[in-house]
C-alpha cells in the first residue's frame, strides 16, 4: 500500500468512526427526544446530526469536490454563528428522518471525491486535511451531544464497559524543572489552527499534580466548608456561586444518610472516591486550588509536564510518545461513561511520570484563550480568532467522550468559566522558589 493509500484509509477510518458514534448518540432515543431541547445551553440533537452534515457538506462536497451543492436551502439554518443554542428549537429544523437522508446523501458523495483526492496541493487539502478537519468537527459534535444525553431526564439509554480500576499508587505531584520547551506544532498535519505555529516557551520551575483532583479530595473541599467561604473564591466566582446557588459538582447528589451519590446519563450511583472530579466550573476548580494552598497550572505548565522529555529535550505528540492512543494508554472515544480511577493508565504517564493528562476529563488551566505568536486563522476565522481575548479560559486533554482523532498534547479547548456541563475537572500546581 503506497502512502496516499495508506493515509487515504485512515482518513476513511476516522470518518467512519466518527459516523459511527454520531448513529449510537442518535439511534437510542426516539424522536421526541431528538427534537426535544433538553437544556438551554445545547443544541437539539437533531440540530446537531443536520449541522455535521451542513458543514461535510461545505468542506468536502462544495470546496474540495467542487460538486453541486445538496442542499443550499438550509445553510443558514445550520450556521452555528447565526442562531444561539436557545433559539434553535424555533428553528424550521429538519425532522428526524430528513437529518439522517440528508447526511447519508452528503457522506455517499463524500466517499466518491475521497477516492479520487489526491491528498495533495493547496493546504486545505494537503495531508488530508480538510477531511481530518471534518472527522474532528463530527467527533466535536459527538461529545456534545454526549453532554446533551447527560443532561436529559429519563432511563438509561447508553451503554458502556466499566472503566479499569487503578493498578497502583501514584505519587502526589512531579516537580518540572525549570526551562526551555517547545509548545505547539507546525509539523503535525492534522492540527487547528490554534495549536500552531511551535514556539519555544520558557517556565521557571513548578509542581504539578500527578493526577486530577479526586471526588474524594473534593468531598474534603466540601466537608470544608469550600461553598461557604468567601475568601476562597475569586470576586466574579463568588458572585456566581450565590447566583447560581452552587453547593457541589453539577449531578452531584446527598442523601438523608450523609452520603454522596453522582448522576450519569439516567443512572444514579455512589460516587466513586478514587476518580477524577468531574462537571466543576473553572470558579469551582480555582476556589479548590486556593483552599489546597495550590493554583491551577497554566496553559504552558500543563503542556510541558505532558509533552516535555527531560532525556532528549524534545515535546512528544502525547504524554507516552509519538504513537496514537490505545486501550492503555488512555480513557478516550466513550469506550467507558465515566472517568477511570487514579492511577489506571500507567501506560499513558508522561515522561516526567505525570498521569492521566490525556483522556477522562478535560482538564482547566488558568489560561485566557489567546493566540500564539504568529498564529494565522486556517482555514476560516470562526474556528478560533473570534473566540480569543473574550472570556474563554482554556481546557486541556480531553475527556472520556474525546475521540483520539480530536485529541493530542497540543490540542486547545475552551469555554466560559461557568460552564459545568462539559466533561471538565482540574489538576492543581504550585510555585517552586529557588529550583
Amino acid at each position: 500500500m503506497s502512502e496516499t493509500e495508506a493515509l487515504r484509509a485512515r482518513l476513511a477510518a476516522a470518518l467512519t468512526r466518527a459516523r459511527d458514534r454520531s448513529v449510537v448518540l442518535t439511534e437510542c432515543v426516539d424522536e421526541q427526544d431528538l427534537t426535544a431541547q433538553h437544556s438551554p445551553l445545547m443544541s437539539p440533537l437533531v440540530w446537531d446530526l443536520a449541522h455535521i452534515g451542513n458543514q461535510e457538506e461545505l468542506w468536502l462536497v462544495r470546496d474540495v469536490g467542487g460538486r453541486e451543492p445538496v442542499r443550499r436551502d438550509i445553510d443558514e439554518l445550520y450556521d452555528a454563528f447565526r442562531h444561539p443554542r436557545s433559539t434553535r428549537p424555533a428553528l424550521p429544523l429538519l425532522d428526524p428522518a430528513q437529518a439522517r437522508g440528508y447526511v447519508a446523501q452528503v457522506r455517499e458523495k463524500v466517499w466518491d471525491i475521497l477516492d479520487g483526492a489526491s491528498l495533495q496541493g493547496r493546504p486545505l487539502e494537503r495531508d488530508g486535511f480538510a477531511f481530518a478537519m471534518i472527522a474532528q468537527h463530527e467527533q466535536q459534535h459527538d461529545e456534545t451531544m454526549l453532554a446533551t444525553h447527560q443532561l436529559r431526564s429519563g432511563p438509561a439509554v447508553l451503554t458502556a464497559a466499566p472503566p479499569p480500576r487503578p493498578v497502583a499508587e501514584v505519587p502526589t505531584e512531579v516537580l518540572v524543572p525549570a526551562g526551555e520547551f517547545t509548545m505547539g506544532t507546525s509539523t503535525d498535519p492534522w492540527a487547528l489552527d490554534n495549536e500552531r505555529p511551535a514556539h519555544r516557551v520558557v517556565l521557571p520551575a513548578f509542581a504539578i499534580d500527578t493526577a486530577p483532583v479526586t471526588n474524594g479530595r473534593y468531598l474534603e473541599f466540601l466537608a470544608d466548608g469550600g461553598y461557604r467561604r468567601r475568601e476562597l473564591w475569586s470576586e466574579r466566582g463568588w458572585a456566581h456561586r450565590q447566583s447560581a446557588s452552587l453547593e457541589a459538582p453539577q449531578f452531584w447528589e446527598c442523601d438523608g444518610a450523609g452520603n454522596w451519590w453522582r448522576r450519569a446519563f439516567g443512572t444514579l450511583a455512589p460516587l466513586p472516591a478514587d476518580s477524577p472530579v468531574v462537571h466543576v466550573s473553572y470558579f469551582e476548580a480555582q476556589a479548590y486550588a486556593r483552599w489546597a494552598g495550590r493554583r491551577l497550572p497554566t496553559e504552558a505548565e500543563w503542556e510541558k509536564a505532558a509533552r516535555w522529555d527531560p532525556r532528549t529535550g524534545r515535546s512528544r505528540r502525547f504524554p507516552w510518545g509519538d504513537g496514537e492512543p490505545d486501550e492503555t494508554h488512555a480513557n478516550l472515544g466513550q469506550r467507558h461513561l465515566e472517568p477511570a480511577g487514579v492511577g489506571a493508565y500507567p501506560a499513558g504517564r508522561s515522561a516526567l511520570g505525570v498521569e492521566q493528562l490525556i483522556g477522562d476529563v478535560w482538564e482547566w488551566t488558568s489560561s485566557d484563550f489567546l493566540p500564539y505568536p504568529g498564529f494565522s486563522a486556517f482555514p476560516y476565522r470562526e474556528y478560533s480568532e473570534v473566540f480569543f481575548g473574550g472570556d474563554y479560559k482554556v481546557l486541556r486533554g480531553g475527556s472520556f467522550g474525546t475521540d483520539p482523532v480530536a485529541c493530542r498534547g497540543t490540542f486547545r479547548n475552551w469555554d466560559l468559566p461557568v460552564r459545568r456541563q462539559i466533561f471538565a475537572g482540574f489538576r492543581c500546581a504550585r510555585d517552586v522558589p529557588g529550583e
